[in-house]
């Protein structure tokens, strides 16, 4: 894990879900990077998302491509629009479905805490 993501990896071990913000034209971004993506600024900083979002894309995956995941399959994973204006990623509760309003949740795998959207 390098440094840059070790912010968003405490978070969810905390069961907080962070994003970063540009502080000079207060662009939100996921995933994290050195600089913001909308003026190359240097300055950007993590905050707290609200864990709400709309399910933009889903699918299930039925054959997991590492053993570490195989035991959870079949599982879902999503694209997320927080509301806080960025997309990601995440393993998602298999009831949801495109358009629906989702709150984050965490689940340990592997001494990890990784994000999953669950139906609000």
């Amino acid at each position: 894990m390098d440094n840059l993501a070790q912010h968003f990896w405490t978070g969810c071990s905390e069961g907080e879900l962070r994003y970063q913000r540009c502080t000079d034209c207060n662009h939100a971004q996921f995933f994290p990077r050195t600089y913001c993506l909308n003026c190359n600024s240097e300055r950007v900083e993590w905050q707290a998302s609200k864990g709400l979002g709309t399910i933009y894309s889903i699918t299930q995956v039925q054959r997991a491509p590492t053993d570490e995941f195989r035991a959870l399959a079949p599982y879902a994973i999503a694209l997320v629009d927080l509301v806080e204006g960025v997309r990601m990623m995440a393993h998602a509760n298999l009831a949801l479905k495109i358009g629906d309003q989702a709150r984050i949740t965490f689940f340990n795998l592997n001494n990890r805490a990784l994000p999953r959207f669950e139906p609000l």
